[in-house]
């Protein structure tokens, strides 16, 4: 598939699938025209790297991780990975609580507010 499709299908620009493929966490070939050629398996990678960037993992990791997951199968880490995708997990556990003391603060403020009967700001 050409870019833009593979574009279309993951929501993602083909500037930042170019990026990937630049890093090398993704691969085409080029047809004749220059154009690029994706497998259909690559909508499927796009959205795992997405995932895992968003996870805050570095393109680096993602680079180690991507080889050892099968087609159609899960992403398994490969060795070496596991610790860092271990240090991730952690770090992300520590934001949810920290997003979870937040969110809870604020629930508690509006619930305060409303009790005492003032009125919403404008």
């Amino acid at each position: 598939m050409r870019i833009g499709e593979l574009a279309g299908l993951s929501g993602t620009s083909e500037r930042l699938i170019r990026y990937y493929e630049r890093v090398g966490l993704l691969t085409s070939t080029r047809l004749p025209n220059g154009y690029r050629d994706f497998e259909p398996s690559a909508e499927r990678t796009v959205r795992q790297i997405r995932a895992l960037l968003a996870a805050g993992l570095p393109t680096r990791t993602i680079q180690q991780l991507l080889p050892c997951g099968e087609p159609e199968g899960p992403l398994r880490a490969c060795p070496g990975v596991l610790r860092k995708l271990r240090t991730q997990l952690t770090e992300l556990d520590r934001r949810a609580d920290e997003l979870d003391q937040a969110r809870q603060a604020l629930r508690q403020a509006i619930a305060a507010t409303e009790a005492a009967g003032l009125p919403p700001a404008a």
